[in-house]
């Protein structure tokens, strides 16, 4: 089993709580990207960070001109600070759960391409939806291709889809029928309809890590029993491909 997640925008340097263990798999590739980004002024970068204040967009175009990618690390599942992962919280897991996340989880990045939580990574700002046209490609999507799948999906693995749509966007295209990509979707009953909030499913997928890692899953009717923040997995919904979870209302 597999279980991918997004990235998170905010981000922070902590080189002391845990070491990291090796560098990203796909290294060569963020130099190519780093390349790129130092070609661009500030304005094309604070164009490229579209959503982002000028005080962030100077602090991380100085971040561009001194980074390098081989010192003064963060591992990165500490080094994402978003919902997502405060509900994880790695910080206060046992050995044997953080060496359940290394081996099952995996962070999707448009910066390096994936990540396992304890790759050691360097402070950056770039979503994979970005509009990066790095060695003359349309965007991210292009210039990563079907290598994340790839690594994925070469042995087969059930993979766990925890992502946020603009990150599982870099698998869906080539999927294939025999692959087993499950989608989980946390929300509340509308209209008839799981209707997920931004906010509370990211807090839901990082309980779902958590959850999946204290119990050791390895097998889909492991995703099943996930209740944890007052939801519950909806048989009648759900697909092979996608496992709807009601939030029930106390």
């Amino acid at each position: 089993m597999k279980i991918i997640i997004s990235p998170a925008r905010t981000m922070k340097s902590d080189l002391d709580s845990l070491p990291y263990s090796g560098l990203p798999k796909y290294l060569a590739q963020s130099k190519e990207i780093l390349s790129w980004l130092r070609t661009r002024n500030y304005e094309q970068l604070h164009q490229l960070w579209w959503n982002c204040s000028e005080r962030l967009t100077k602090i991380n175009y100085q971040r561009i001109k001194k980074m390098d990618l081989t010192t003064n690390l963060t591992p990165a599942i500490l080094a994402f600070q978003g919902l997502q992962y405060q509900y994880i919280g790695a910080g206060v897991m046992t050995d044997q759960q953080l060496k359940y996340l290394q081996e099952h989880l995996r962070i999707l990045s448009g910066f390096y391409g994936i990540l396992r939580p304890f790759d050691g990574i360097t402070l950056y700002r770039l979503g994979m939806g970005d509009k990066a046209t790095v060695n003359n490609t349309k965007s991210l999507y292009e210039f990563w291709g079907d290598r994340l799948y790839q690594d994925l999906f070469t042995n087969n693995h059930l993979v766990v889809n925890l992502a946020s749509n603009e990150y599982s966007k870099i698998i869906r295209p080539f999927l294939k029928s025999n692959d087993k990509m499950i989608t989980c979707i946390f929300g509340e009953m509308v209209d008839g309809k799981i209707k997920q909030k931004a906010t509370l499913a990211k807090i839901a997928r990082g309980n779902m890590v958590r959850f999946l890692t204290e119990i050791g899953a390895k097998k889909v009717t492991d995703l099943k029993k996930f209740s944890t923040g007052g939801y519950r997995f909806r048989a009648d919904l759900s697909t092979e491909k996608t496992f709807y979870f009601e939030l029930v209302k106390s």
